[in-house]
């Protein structure tokens, strides 16, 4: 049977479409010194850059310069292009949005060296990006993720880790590799680039592109990326938008422009009030006996006191553990109906606390009778 990461690396074989023969070629320029890159148009605003990563191989980089700009986009392309085939579309972002722009080949794609893996977009764009820092010294608060398909998940890796971005665009994203070619709603230990999971630790904005009869990745991973962002921006859904042409749609660069303008005015200062602002949860005042207030938890559907939480949760935690012990330390020569049954006791004492727990707040409830105090120390001291 195959191991966790010997199907992974048999579904990385199935992810990665490098353009065969490449587009372009990097050579060193004999009068300048300077790398150059053959195959498309020399640009003076462009520079060419070979940045080893940790993993061993060199990536292949173009660095857009526009003095005009505030922003840099870090850019993370699909799965079957290389720079050679995204230089105008560079050129056209740079010169629409104003931004400095720096578009990198995964391992094994153009002339970066290696072979493509999940493990090795990681290495290349966490080497990208601290070139942008030593290089150019643009720091993170400065800098927007750009993943376009595949490229969604090193986008999502690095932004998961990153406190401080200015901002996310996830662009014909997935939910993960496996979600793609089957409908499952769980993740898989040998499932490659888990978006689902890493969208939620990204701390800034996340705009989200995705046209509608996307027939490679359906319009609901973006959906559902949408819906797990913590700072979700105003989504874009390109009615009748396919997965390699959403460029082609004046929406695209109308809305990815406003996005940029955002998050250019935008200071962190801002960022910070209004991320208090959306987790500051909406309170609403119950007045007892015309006197005292008690505040409740927001959409309660039972009367459960908040500072009850922290205790309900701890006898929650308390009880998986049990059972987990239990579980690993399960002896083959007992059986089974009395783990069943040991399972169900400790399940029904903990319910019983709770309720306890729950009615043990006097000054709004009354005063509890006297059988079901007795019978809660009881249950606390057996």
């Amino acid at each position: 049977m195959l191991s966790g990461c010997s199907v992974s690396s048999l579904a990385a074989r199935f992810a990665f479409f490098p353009p065969e023969p490449a587009t372009y070629a990097v050579r060193k320029d004999e009068a300048t010194g300077r790398l150059v890159a053959s195959g498309v148009p020399r640009d003076n605003a462009m520079d060419v850059l070979l940045v080893d990563t940790r993993r061993g191989n060199k990536v292949v980089a173009f660095y857009f310069r526009n003095p005009c700009a505030r922003l840099t986009v870090l850019y993370s392309h699909g799965n079957a292009a290389d720079l050679g085939q995204l230089y105008d579309l560079f050129v056209q972002l740079k010169v629409n949005l104003k931004i400095n722009l720096m578009g990198y080949d995964y391992s094994g794609y153009g002339a970066s060296t290696g072979k493509p893996s999940e493990e090795n977009t990681y290495a290349d764009i966490e080497a990208v990006y601290q070139c942008l820092e030593t290089e150019y010294g643009i720091s993170q608060e400065d800098i927007i993720l750009y993943g376009q398909s595949v490229g969604s998940g090193p986008t999502l890796h690095l932004a998961s880790r990153l406190p401080r971005l200015r901002g996310v665009v996830l662009h014909s994203a997935i939910l993960s590799g496996l979600r793609v070619v089957c409908h499952v709603n769980f993740t898989f230990c040998f499932d490659i680039y888990k978006n689902v999971k890493k969208i939620r630790k990204v701390k800034g904005p996340v705009l989200v592109i995705h046209g509608t009869d996307d027939d490679v990745v359906n319009c609901s991973h973006g959906k559902e990326l949408w819906k797990l962002a913590r700072e979700p921006y105003d989504p874009l859904w390109i009615k009748g938008g396919g997965h390699c042409n959403l460029e082609l749609y004046p929406d695209f660069i109308r809305h990815l422009s406003r996005f940029i303008r955002e998050m250019e005015t935008i200071t962190t200062k801002m960022r910070l009030k209004k991320i208090r602002q959306s987790l500051q949860p909406t309170k609403r005042v119950h007045r007892v006996n015309t006197a005292t207030t008690t505040t409740f938890t927001t959409n309660c559907c039972c009367r459960i006191r908040a500072s009850y939480l922290p205790l309900m949760q701890r006898r929650l935690l308390l009880l998986q553990g049990l059972l987990q012990v239990l579980l690993l330390r399960r002896c083959a020569l007992m059986p089974i109906f009395i783990w069943r049954l040991l399972f169900w006791c400790l399940a029904f004492r903990f319910f019983l606390l709770t309720v306890c727990s729950c009615l043990s707040d006097s000054s709004n409830y009354g005063h509890k009778p006297l059988a079901v105090r007795e019978f809660r120390i009881m249950l606390m001291t057996d």
